[in-house]
C-alpha cells in the first residue's frame, strides 16, 4: 500500500502535468535551448518519466479511456513510484569497443505477437562492434531489420544498434505509429534528450499530447504542419547525436515493436550514415555543405524543428555523404523551386544533382508495403524523376505553352512530346515491376495476417489501375511479412522509401 508521502508525490506530480501545455513542446518556454552538440547534454537527475503502454499496435488516433499517446498520468505515476520503491538494480553498460567501419556500400539508387523476445547475444553480436559506441557506418549503409528466430548474417540491426544509447545525447525521432513505453526503455532517459517528431493536425490534438508528456523532463514534441489537405505525417527519421559524430538514420520501420523485429513476423529496412563531428570551433558552411546535408537541413526547417538543433547541423563533417542523395516530401501545396526540392521533383533533381541523369530506359523494381490508387499518370513521373526529370516534362505535358507567332513550331513540338508520353507509357509494363504480397503470401505468413500492409480492391478493380506490373513479394526470411519500400538487383538502382501510389 502506497505511503502518505507517496500519496503527496502523485498528486504533485499530476497536477505539475497539467499545469503548462508548452511544457514538453518544442519550443516551450520551460526548456533550454538544445542542440546535437556533446556539452549540450542534461544534467544526470532523475526524471519524472515513468509509461504503461500495454503491447499493442499504436495508431495515431486517440483510444477510448486513454490519451492520444495511450499515456494514463495517474497510473503512469504509479508505476513510476512502485518502480522507485521496488529499487531495481542496473548492469553495467558492455565495455567500450573499438569502432569498425564497414566497407564502402553503394546507396541503392499483421498479426502482432502478445511477446517480444530477445534472444542471448551472438557470436555476430559479440564481435562485429555493432553494438559498440563511436561511429560503425561511415561510408553508409542499408540494413535489414533484426527478426526474432531468424539467424543474423551481418546484412541486420536492432533498433538498440541503431540507437547507442550509452553515450546518446539527443534523439531526435520521426515516425507515423509510436509505442511509447516500448520506445523510451530503449532510452537512457536521464542523460538523453528526446525530441519526438510527431503527426498531430489540430491544435486540440497537439495540446493533449503535450498534457500527456508533461512530466517528462527530457522530451519534447515536434508538430510539423499539417494545414490545408494535408492528412498524414507519415516521415521516419532519426538524427542521434553522440560525443563523437552524428547518426542519420532513415528506416521504414515505425517505432513499434513488430517493426523492428522483436515478434519475427515483419521485416523493415533502414540507412544508416555517421557524420563526424568537427574540432571544437570549426564549423561547415552553408555554402561547403554537400547536397545530402543541404537538403537534410531543409526539410529539418521545413518540420518545424528547433532552431538550435538544425543550427548544430553545421558542426558536423558531411564530406563522406558527397555521393548520396537526402530526398524529401514535404507536405502541402508547392510552386517554383520549392517544388522543384521536394517530393517526386526532388527525386529527379537529386539524380540530376549526383550525374546520374539518363535518356536510356530503366528498369525500376518499387518494392511497397502499400499500394494506392496508381494509374500511368503516376508511374510516368517516377519513371521520369528516376531518369533525372525535376517534374518540368510532365507539367508541360499537363500546361502546353499557349500559341505565339510560332504557332507551328509549338506545334510540332508539342506533337513530339505526345509521341514521347505514348512510347513510354507503352514501355511501363516491361520497364517497371512492383513488388507486394498476395493473399496466399499473406495468408502463410507467420502473423498470418496483413496488419500495416494495405490495398484496397476498389483501386486494384479500377479500369485504369496497371494489374500487369504486380509481383508477389516473398521476404527470403521465410515467414515474414516485408515492410520495406526497396528491392535492388543493380548496385546502382534507387532506394525508395515511401509507400506507393
Amino acid at each position: 500500500m502506497a505511503s502518505s508521502d507517496d500519496d503527496e508525490d502523485l498528486k504533485r506530480a499530476i497536477a505539475l502535468s497539467l499545469q503548462n501545455p508548452n511544457v514538453g513542446c518544442a519550443g516551450g518556454t520551460a526548456h533550454e535551448a538544445i542542440s546535437l552538440d556533446s556539452d549540450s547534454e542534461p544534467e544526470d537527475k532523475p526524471t519524472r518519466l515513468a509509461h504503461n503502454v500495454t503491447e499493442r499496435e499504436l495508431s495515431p488516433v486517440s483510444r477510448a479511456g486513454q490519451g492520444l499517446l495511450g499515456l494514463d498520468r495517474k497510473q503512469m505515476e504509479r508505476e513510476r513510484l512502485a518502480r522507485k520503491r521496488k529499487a531495481p538494480s542496473i548492469s553495467p553498460p558492455p565495455p567500450r569497443r573499438k569502432a569498425a567501419s564497414d566497407p564502402p556500400v553503394a546507396l541503392s539508387p499483421a498479426k502482432e505477437m502478445n511477446t517480444a523476445r530477445t534472444p542471448a547475444v551472438t557470436a555476430y553480436e559479440a564481435h562485429s562492434g555493432i553494438n559498440g559506441n563511436g561511429p560503425v557506418f561511415l561510408a553508409g549503409s542499408t540494413k535489414k531489420t533484426w527478426a526474432f528466430g531468424h539467424e543474423r548474417k551481418g546484412d541486420d540491426i536492432k533498433l538498440e544498434e541503431v540507437l547507442q544509447k550509452d553515450d546518446l545525447n539527443l534523439a531526435v525521432l520521426s515516425s507515423f505509429q509510436w509505442d511509447i513505453d516500448w520506445l523510451l526503455a530503449k532510452i537512457n532517459t536521464k542523460t538523453t534528450q528526446i525530441t519526438l517528431v510527431m503527426q498531430a493536425k489540430d491544435q486540440a490534438t497537439q495540446q493533449q499530447y503535450r498534457h500527456e508528456t508533461a512530466a517528462m523532463s527530457n522530451l519534447r514534441l515536434c508538430f510539423p504542419s499539417m494545414e490545408g489537405q494535408i492528412s498524414c505525417m507519415h516521415s521516419k527519421l532519426m538524427l542521434l547525436s553522440h560525443p563523437n559524430h552524428l547518426r542519420v538514420a532513415v528506416p521504414t520501420a515505425n517505432l513499434v515493436s513488430y517493426d523492428w523485429g522483436e515478434t519475427g513476423v515483419m521485416e523493415n529496412m533502414v540507412f544508416l550514415i555517421d557524420i563526424p563531428r568537427l574540432p571544437s570551433g570549426q564549423r561547415t558552411t552553408a555554402d561547403s555543405m554537400t547536397f545530402f546535408g543541404t537538403e537534410l537541413i531543409y526539410y529539418l526547417e521545413a518540420m518545424g524543428l528547433e532552431h538550435t538543433i538544425v543550427d548544430s547541423i553545421y558542426n558536423f563533417d558531411f564530406t563522406a555523404t558527397k555521393d548520396l542523395a537526402f530526398v524529401h516530401n514535404i507536405g502541402g501545396a508547392h510552386a517554383g523551386e520549392s517544388a522543384r526540392r521536394t517530393g517526386y521533383c526532388g527525386l529527379g533533381r537529386a539524380v540530376k544533382e549526383l550525374g546520374l541523369a539518363t535518356e536510356q530506359s530503366l528498369h525500376i523494381d518499387f518494392v511497397t508495403s502499400s499500394v494506392g490508387s496508381l494509374n500511368d499518370d503516376f508511374l510516368t513521373m517516377l519513371y521520369l524523376a528516376a531518369q533525372g526529370d525535376d517534374g518540368l516534362t510532365e507539367y508541360n505535358w499537363r500546361n502546353p505553352p499557349v500559341a505565339s507567332r510560332k504557332q507551328k513550331t509549338l506545334q510540332e513540338k508539342s506533337q513530339a512530346k505526345d509521341g514521347l508520353r505514348e512510347r513510354l507509357r507503352s514501355q511501363l509494363r516491361q520497364c517497371f515491376q512492383v513488388y507486394y504480397p498476395t493473399h496466399d503470401t499473406v495468408k502463410d505468413s507467420t502473423a498470418g495476417s496483413a496488419g500495416t500492409i494495405w490495398f484496397q480492391s476498389k483501386w486494384y478493380n479500377s479500369p485504369t489501375f496497371p494489374r500487369a506490373i504486380l509481383r508477389d513479394c516473398k521476404s527470403v526470411r521465410p515467414g515474414m511479412l516485408m515492410h520495406n519500400k526497396v528491392r535492388s538487383r543493380d548496385p546502382n538502382a534507387f532506394v525508395f522509401t515511401s509507400r506507393l501510389g
